[in-house]
């Protein structure tokens, strides 16, 4: 018990150029992982951050998988976790948290919360993540803690408690002044290896004292013995703080706020002083498990290795000797040569290989404990499975999968080329949930949808890169849905006699459009009494509604926002089946969705765009000429912030209209925000495209 008290299962996690990697790179250097610093944009794809170990990682300056290693400090074993920041490879960071004991989230000291910061705070709250936050470039002109500490607590609604003060900012910052022991920490050496603690200058005095007091204010909210020393005047120690401050982490009633510049290696050791003293071990955090051999009840997990196995595969990777699979052990001990039970398949599984990850290098070990961060070699399973000891029959929750938003079509240049493609899209949809592979049945082209541009991008490099396939990319093209906006009844009989056995069903109900950002796009209500329809051909009617929803029949998009109930309905005792309620109820809701005053919706994307104040104008302009509506304009210095909301329809190759628009000095960051009604004009000219193409194609 005492090793496992001493792990930390942590990840990194940022908006967009935050400074994750080069934060990672830090750590490891610091921890004598590495020897010496690389760094993320070196512009020849040579060399590089040790994390980013792809090439395109590399030639782009950008991660696209996350990366596991793990480093030692103070005694303590740390797994460290480097997720990406665009959006679109949002299931890297889901997945990552949802093994992870704790975090560190990222900001940057100018752009402060931005869009992705929301995504990964929902993220982090989703499955309930301690975390420290970790204000970066505190180098860079316009850099500004208190803006982004105000930011934190109003916009993200988190109870931060600054736990550092700064001492400088941009060019003039020197180091942190560290609030629980009163002493001002400096970064000597070349590369920032010796820290130095000394009393704090006479400057800062007064604003270390009133902070610190601050601090105590707020920490003693969690500590009554603290409340009643503030309350009598009397010292408060170190060891009471930093008591108060783990476990008001660790219950996630505070964010602890630290800041520094990776970038100048200023911060950084503190921050991994930090991890160790307040964010949880394997012991520290409840875990729970489905029991399927009682119902289904939620098992709480012990970090006990003695216990019989409970492990999840969170990610994997195909390689040309196998499979890669990363798994993260909650309960027992997983043993090489041990064999276990694949909960999902029911299978059991013979462990060959067990290997631990320093990016895309590896170690092999012969077991791994309670809060372990391993992987296995060629192992059959796939993303989610639970991995089962002896006597037990127990589920992990899955991860949460987003929707694909955007989709385009790929066609092999020739045979060859066409057998190459098969095998990359089965790799990529195997190891990424969240990307799509679907036939188009009218034209037999192959589509791929995923999360957004530079996802299916990043995925058609790879497939010319990795699989030397040369395929043919079409148009990008969204992915529309159909709802209902009014309630309508149905009471559909379906009776079929062709000599022999016929087919009878006879369906009566009501389609209910669900609010918009319902949980759940289909809901399904069985009112059935009396046993007017037997209870064995309820499923089917449910499975033909579902198999109706995939495609509407107003421009053949799928159907979101349905509440189906079932109300009555007759069979016959001979000529009925599941067979014939399937397509009753498949037929029934074709004729009750054109009943129900369907609309078309589309993807709406939460923009934010950052640039000169110059070109402010001209890009709000053309922001709303994309039917965008501008929510927020922030001042930030010499340069602007405009958040948005946009159709995704509209962004289409934005990125290059925004750097011509600004020369080339604008950024911008895109997310997936909620579906919305298509105006009835422009619906009216998709629905009649669509039928165009359709009736072409026929």
């Amino acid at each position: 018990m005492e090793r496992i008290s001493k792990i930390r299962n942590i990840g990194i996690s940022a908006h967009i150029d935050s400074g994750k990697t080069t934060l990672s790179e830090r750590i490891l250097y610091y921890c004598g992982r590495i020897h010496r610093m690389q760094e993320v944009h070196n512009g020849n794809g040579e060399g590089g951050a040790t994390m980013d170990f792809m090439d395109l990682e590399r030639e782009r300056g950008i991660t696209i998988k996350s990366a596991a290693t793990q480093v030692a400090w103070r005694g303590r074993c740390i797994n460290l976790i480097d997720t990406p920041g665009h959006v679109d490879f949002t299931v890297e960071v889901e997945r990552s948290l949802r093994v992870l004991d704790g975090a560190i989230m990222i900001l940057c000291a100018v752009g402060g919360v931005q869009s992705q910061s929301f995504t990964v705070d929902q993220q982090m709250k989703r499955y309930r993540v301690p975390r420290i936050a970790f204000i970066n470039k505190m180098d860079r002109v316009g850099a500004d803690p208190e803006r982004v500490h105000r930011e934190l607590r109003e916009k993200l609604g988190l109870n931060v408690v600054p736990i550092q003060l700064n001492m400088g900012v941009a060019e003039s910052f020197q180091g942190v002044i560290d609030l629980i022991t009163m002493e001002a920490v400096a970064f000597a050496g070349d590369d920032g290896e010796e820290v130095v603690r000394a009393s704090i200058p006479h400057e800062y005095a007064a604003a270390a004292e009133k902070a610190r007091q601050e601090m105590l204010e707020a920490l003693s909210m969690y500590d009554d013995e603290m409340m009643v020393r503030l309350l009598e005047e009397q010292p408060v120690t170190e060891e009471m703080i930093r008591r108060t401050i783990r476990e008001a982490t660790i219950n996630r009633d505070i964010v602890p706020l630290m800041m520094g510049s990776a970038f100048k290696n200023k911060g950084v050791q503190p921050l991994l002083d930090a991890v160790c003293d307040y964010l949880p071990s394997p012991l520290d955090r409840s875990s729970f498990a489905r029991d399927h051999n009682n119902a289904g009840t939620e098992t709480p997990l012990a970090a006990d290795p003695d216990a019989p196995l409970v492990a999840m595969v969170y990610k994997i990777t195909d390689e040309p000797f196998g499979q890669l699979s990363y798994v993260r052990v909650y309960q027992g001990r997983l043993v090489k040569g041990g064999q276990y039970r694949n909960a999902r398949t029911n299978r059991t599984l013979r462990i060959g290989r067990i290997v631990r990850m320093h990016a895309n290098n590896r170690q092999d070990i012969t077991d791994a404990g309670p809060g372990d961060i391993v992987a296995l070699l060629a192992v059959e399973c796939a993303n989610g499975d639970t991995l089962c000891g002896e006597g037990i029959n127990y589920s992990l929750e899955s991860i949460y999968v987003a929707r694909p938003v955007i989709s385009l079509s790929v066609t092999p240049a020739s045979n060859a080329d066409q057998e190459r493609m098969a095998k990359a899209l089965s790799r990529f949809m195997k190891e990424d949930p969240t990307f799509r592979v679907s036939t188009d049945p009218q034209t037999s082209e192959t589509i791929i949808a995923g999360m957004g541009e530079l996802h299916l991008d990043i995925y058609i490099e790879r497939m010319r890169r990795e699989y030397r396939a040369n395929v043919t990319v079409g148009a990008p093209s969204v992915s529309y849905r159909e709802a209902p906006t009014a309630e309508a009844e149905f009471d559909y009989r379906h009776k079929k006699q062709t000599g022999g056995a016929g087919q009878f069903a006879h369906v009566v109900g009501r389609l209910i459009p669900l609010p918009p950002g319902y949980e759940t796009p289909y809901e399904f209500e069985d009112n059935i009494t009396s046993g007017r329809i037997p209870g064995e051909y309820i499923p089917a009617v449910n499975r033909g509604f579902q198999a109706a929803m995939k495609k509407g029949p107003l421009a053949g998009y799928e159907v979101v926002g349905c509440k189906l109930c079932l109300d009555d309905g007759s069979y016959h005792p001979v000529d009925s089946s599941e067979m014939a309620f399937r397509i009753a109820a498949r037929d029934a809701f074709a004729e009750v969705f054109r009943k129900a005053k369907p609309c078309l919706m589309e993807p709406i994307m939460k923009v934010e765009v950052e640039m000169p104040r110059e070109y402010q104008g001209a890009i709000v302009g053309d922001l709303n000429s994309r039917r965008g509506i501008i929510h927020e304009t922030e001042a930030r210095g010499t340069f602007a912030v405009v958040r948005a909301q946009v159709p995704l329809a509209s962004m289409f190759g934005y990125a290059t209209v925004v750097r011509g628009l600004s020369k080339g000095m604008a950024t911008f960051s895109m997310e997936m925000s909620h579906y919305a009604r298509v105006p009835t004009k422009l619906a009216e000219e998709i629905v009649t495209q669509r039928r165009e193409k359709q009736a072409a194609r026929k």
